[in-house]
């Protein structure tokens, strides 16, 4: 889904509280990070993790939402993680927030710290073509970030009260969440996103959990008939978006 934030006269996005460039990320800002940064929930935070934090838009997010949490990104493009380290520095919070230029893979094997809170914006296809863009295989691909590695180190540091959130392509999601099954890890809540009502859902939010729990399932709906944004669309960003469209 397209990128819908405001931009300014610089490279970047203005939202309500804090500003994100995304020139050095090679994928950019758009609407399945701000749903995922606006979606992901848990009671009380105290320490979150951004797997593939990119230029830092989801971690924002969540720092903004939960005042009281410590907010790491983990991010393996240097690139990337030296732009949300910038962002971060602009944000009333940056004192909270962290970024580790670093393969999740490794940070999991290496630390032993628990988050309430887990997020990821993932790679998102396990077949078809790649790009000649290496970059943007490493991200829309699972190149280097397998679902298997995905699921292993979310399971690995999640606090056994915590929630992992993610966003997916429907088909992929649906995938995913079977596979969360073999490690352990129980789908708690499902929100099936559509461009417009009249269309079926293409985008899938999900959160997991260790322990089991009746599954909570909603829809989503972007767009209302006159191309204007839904008013459940709104009310779940309008805390992040400065007016609406």
């Amino acid at each position: 889904m397209g990128t819908e934030a405001k931009s300014t006269t610089r490279p970047g996005f203005q939202f309500k509280q804090f500003k994100v460039v995304d020139r050095a990320s090679t994928m950019k800002i758009g609407i399945d990070a701000v749903l995922l940064g606006a979606w992901a929930d848990h009671a009380n935070p105290q320490r979150i993790l951004d797997i593939g934090t990119g230029c830092g838009v989801v971690m924002l997010m969540l720092a903004q939402r939960f005042a009281d949490a410590q907010v790491l990104g983990v991010e393996i493009d240097a690139n990337a993680a030296e732009e949300a380290k910038q962002n971060a520095l602009t944000t009333p919070w940056h004192d909270r927030l962290k970024i580790l230029q670093r393969s999740i893979q490794e940070y999991a094997l290496q630390e032993d710290e628990k988050y309430d809170l887990v997020v990821c914006n993932p790679p998102f296809f396990s077949g078809g073509t790649l790009s000649r863009n290496m970059r943007k295989n490493d991200v829309r691909h699972t190149v280097k970030l397998s679902h298997q590695d995905l699921l292993r180190a979310a399971r690995s540091m999640l606090h056994k009260t915590g929630i992992f959130s993610v966003v997916l392509p429907l088909l992929e999601g649906l995938r995913f969440a079977e596979l969360a099954r073999t490690y352990g890890m129980h789908l708690v809540r499902k929100t099936s996103i559509s461009a417009h009502a009249s269309e079926k859902p293409n985008r899938v939010l999900l959160s997991f959990a260790i322990q089991s729990q009746p599954t909570e399932e909603d829809q989503l709906v972007i767009y209302d008939g006159e191309e204007r944004w839904s008013n459940e669309f709104w009310h779940l960003t309008k805390d992040f978006y400065i007016k609406r469209k």
